[in-house]
Formats: structure tokens, sequence, C-alpha cells
């Protein structure tokens, strides 16, 4: 699913009706009807609704809302940001068909001070608001008296469904915060996501759920020259079942090297997460001190012990047959987690890399024994995959953390395309970049997954999704890292931010396989985890 700029959905507006003869009356009736759905399923039991609407496409995608909502039996009043006789086009056909169908919406005009009083009265009395004052095409920041609606709907307790945005958000702006715009408690958008709607939905501003829906725009009037896109959509590899004859050898065998004295939790949690996320057989390749500890971890997880160094990895352990011994059935590595930055462990790390050519995962201790020296990381005819937080990513890149969350899609799509490989850039809004210059944006996970441990779980998940479906790299990467987030996020809802440990999220992957994204009215969820 592509992520779009506020012109891009314009244009595909316009190429729909163009194009493809879909009058962009019917788009918003199919606009109005997807929100007027979405509010009956999430709020079935309301009194009062109350529907602020502009003058404009979204007011109009509004008042189809309000006539629907009134034709299934709510009580509902329009409240119109200007005089009724000023509105044109699709809007004022939407207004005129309101008056026909449902003649007991009472519609308010809202244009001086006076009638702002009555409409603090009628948001006071509401039990829903739907914001429908202005959409995708208005730039910040609100004025005159959509600032003052915008302080009722401040100040009452019903929950606020926003239609494409929550009025006076720039469309185009990939800040966390957005100061000035309507507080939502869900947004329902259409055809595509818009880049406020990934970046910014957990802020002050909107708090639920964000879901896109289908209005009847055809997939090839959707352009986009931006290249980025929502990473949930791949999590489809993910809900195929598997066949009635497989084995284990089907689903291929991940090594995952790791550990060192004091760290024998990372490599096992990787190699758990490996697991769990289906991979057919999973060794664990750790130091001699730590190899009883992963072995009790769990009885299906195979080990072998590096024999070379008692702490951890050396280069004695890249001669061929060793490599062998180690590596022996492995499709793919995993690489990284807890093996510490000791010098020869370092070495062998960089060894490593360099000669073997198993798809493979770097995360962690692997990561900064490159840094500084990016140039030796190149997956030219392999498959590489590198997970960094914004810490190890600025070691790499020699940069400060704040200049890579200052531009991380930047960064991240010149490092992947430079070195050939897929770069996970973990954080806020993961990113997925991969070496043809496209960027895959997360939506999933929350701060319960900033703990320890919590990227060990990610590498084995990575590893697993590759060894299964190795002639899909870019969806098994994204798919990995959606899963990932939604397993975090039934950890959250089951347990509390707080109290969330990284092996929780591995009681609930079943949870993150079986969850659709599209619920049974056709609306995607992009953001938030839908209950029941």
């Amino acid at each position: 699913m592509e992520i779009l700029t506020a012109s891009e959905m314009g244009g595909v507006d316009r190429r729909t009706a163009a194009e493809f003869g879909v009058p962009l009356a019917a788009l918003m009736e199919n606009a109005g009807a997807a929100v007027a759905r979405f509010c009956v399923r999430q709020h079935p039991v309301v009194g009062h609704v109350v529907v602020i609407c502009g003058k404009g496409n979204n007011g109009g995608d509004g008042l189809v809302v309000a006539r629907l909502m009134a034709v299934s039996g709510a009580r509902v009043t329009v409240l119109l940001g200007g005089r009724a006789d000023q509105m044109r086009g699709e809007a004022e056909l939407a207004l005129l068909r309101l008056r026909d169908e449902a003649a007991q919406v009472a519609i308010r005009e809202v244009v001086d001070e006076a009638s702002m009083a009555s409409a603090d009265e009628t948001i006071a009395s509401a039990e829903l608001i739907v914001d429908a004052l202005v959409g995708t095409g208005f730039k910040p920041p609100l004025r005159g008296l959509a600032v003052e609606l915008r302080q009722a709907v401040a100040a009452s307790r019903a929950p606020v469904v926003a239609v494409d945005l929550p009025s006076g958000c720039d469309a185009d702006s990939t800040a966390l915060a957005a100061d000035g715009a309507f507080r939502a408690d869900a947004v329902v958008t259409f055809t595509a996501p818009k880049r406020a709607h990934v970046f910014g939905h957990l802020t002050t501003t909107t708090l639920g759920p964000v879901v896109v829906a289908k209005i009847g725009s055809p997939v090839e009037a959707i352009q986009s020259a931006g290249g980025v896109s929502w990473a949930g959509t791949a999590k489809a590899i993910a809900e195929l079942p598997r066949a009635v004859d497989a084995n284990k050898g089907r689903f291929g065998h991940v090594a995952i090297l790791g550990g060192s004295y004091g760290m024998a939790g990372a490599p096992s949690m990787a190699a758990m997460a490996a697991l769990r996320a289906g991979a057919g057989l999973v060794t664990a390749v750790v130091p001699h001190a730590i190899l009883p500890t992963v072995a009790g971890f769990a009885p299906e997880l195979m080990v072998r012990e590096v024999e070379e160094n008692e702490n951890g990895f050396s280069e004695k352990a890249l001669s061929p047959e060793r490599l062998e011994r180690l590596l022996s059935g492995a499709t793919v590595a995993g690489v990284g987690p807890g093996m510490g930055r000791e010098k020869a462990t370092q070495e062998f790390v960089r060894g490593f890399i360099h000669r073997v050519r198993l798809p493979m995962v770097v995360d962690a201790d692997a990561l900064n024994a490159f840094a500084g020296r990016s140039e030796l990381l190149n997956g030219d005819g392999r498959t590489l995959v590198l997970t960094p937080h914004p810490g190890e990513m600025a070691r790499l890149v020699g940069l400060t953390v704040g200049e890579v969350e200052a531009d991380r899609i930047g960064l991240a799509r010149q490092f992947a395309v430079e070195h050939k490989l897929t770069l996970v850039l973990k954080g806020w809004r993961t990113l997925v970049a991969h070496p043809n210059g496209s960027v895959a944006v997360n939506t999933s996970g929350n701060p319960a997954l900033a703990k320890g441990g919590s990227g060990d779980i990610l590498t084995g998940m990575v590893a697993a999704m590759l060894a299964q479906f190795p002639q899909d790299v870019p969806r098994a990467v994204e798919a990995a890292v959606y899963l990932h987030g939604l397993a975090g996020d039934f950890a959250a809802q089951a347990m509390d931010e707080h109290t969330v440990l990284a092996t929780d999220t591995l009681a609930h992957l079943s949870d993150a396989f079986r969850y659709r994204t599209e619920d049974a009215d056709g609306l995607t969820w992009i953001c938030g985890v839908r209950r029941g």
C-alpha cells in the first residue's frame, strides 16, 4: 500500500474520474459510507452524534456520514462551518440529498459568535463527534471560528472520529506532534494513507486507530513518486496455509551466532524467536561459557559450541572446516546478539560476513564491528539484512543520533542503495529500506518494545522469515518487522506497556499471525489493533 502526499492523493481522485469514469460524487458517497460504518460498528450505542462539516469535499463526506447515520436511527446534528448557500459541487449535492432523505437532521450554520455559542452547547451534548471540517488539501493553521470549534471539541469527553485527517493537520507532515489540530480518537482515511497518518498518529492529536477505506479508485489510478509504502501489506505472505504434506525441511534452518559471558539471553531469545516465527530448524552457535544456559532455554533448540575461544568468537573459527561444522545444514544466518565488542570477536564478524554467502541478518554487536568501516558491508549478489537502532546506525555512518533521526528515510534509503542491502532502521516507525530505493514504514509496535531483548527477538524473526521465503526478501523482512511490532501490541493489551518483557512478545506471536488487518467492513487498520 503506497503512502501518498496530499498532491498525489488529489491526482488519484482526478484520474479516477477522468480516466476510469468514476464520478467524484460516487467517491464522496463511498467515503462517507465507510466512515458511517466505522462509527456504527465502533460506537453502536450513542444518543447524539454531532458532525462538524466544512464547505469543501471533506465537509461533503461528513454530510454523507450525517445522512447515513440518521437513516440508521441516530440523532444527528450538523454544525456547518460557513453558510450553506456557499457550498458548491459535490458537497452541495451531498447537502441537498441530506435535506431530502434525512429531514430530521438539524443543520446549524456557524458563522458568528452567536452561532458559535450555540455550537458550544451542541458539542457539549454530543456522545460522538465526527470531524469533517477540513481534510487532506488543507494547509495549517486553523483560523477564526475553526479554532473555537477545535477548543469546544477539546473540552468535550465524547469520542471523535476524524474524516480523512484531524482538522488542522498537514497531510504531508512527518512530525510526531500536530499542534493546533483537532483531537481525534480514530481516523478514517481513503484509498491510501498519507505521511501524517503513518508518522504522527500517536500524538497529542490522535490517540486511536487509523484505518484506510477503499472508495472506488482503481489500483492503476494510485501513483506515487515517493517510493514509500506501508510494511503491513507484506504480512499477507505469512497468512497462506502451509501445505498438508509440509516438513521441517521446507521452512529453512536458521543458525544464530551470538552470545558471550554474561550475555546468554540474547542468542537464546533470537533463536526462540526464529522457532516461533516458523523456521523449520534453529541452531544457536555460542561460546563454551554459555552453552549450558542456552541449551536449557528450550528443548526444541539445537546448539553448537565455538570451541576456539571460551569467552567469545575469534578468527580461528573462520577456517573452512570449522565454518562447515558450525553452519552445517543452515540456510540463513543471524549474527550479533550478545556477541560483545572484544577485538577478536569483531575480527571474526568481519571475516564471517565476508566469507559466508548464506542469507544473513546482522544485528547488535556485529554491526558495531563495522563502526567507521561500513564500506566493508556489501550485499551485491547476496541477501544481506542489517537491523541497526539509531545509535548503531550513527556509528556505522559516522553521524550523531540526532542527525540520523533528522532524516531517517533519506539516510536509510541512501545506505541501502549504496551498499546493495536491506536496512531495517529501528525506532519510532521502523523503516525497511531496500537496495532498489523503496522504503516501507512499519506502524505496529508501542513503547513496551523499548526494552532490552526486543532487537534480539526481531533478529530471530527476520531470519526465520528469510528461511521460509528466500525468494521474496522484501516482503519477508517487512512481514517480520510488522509481526514483531504487532506481537508487542497484543502483549501490551494483555499486560501493560510498563511490564511487558521482550520474551512476552513471543507468547503473542500467534495472535499476530492470526490477525487480519482488514476488518469485516473492508477497512484496513494501519495503526492500532482491532479488538474482537
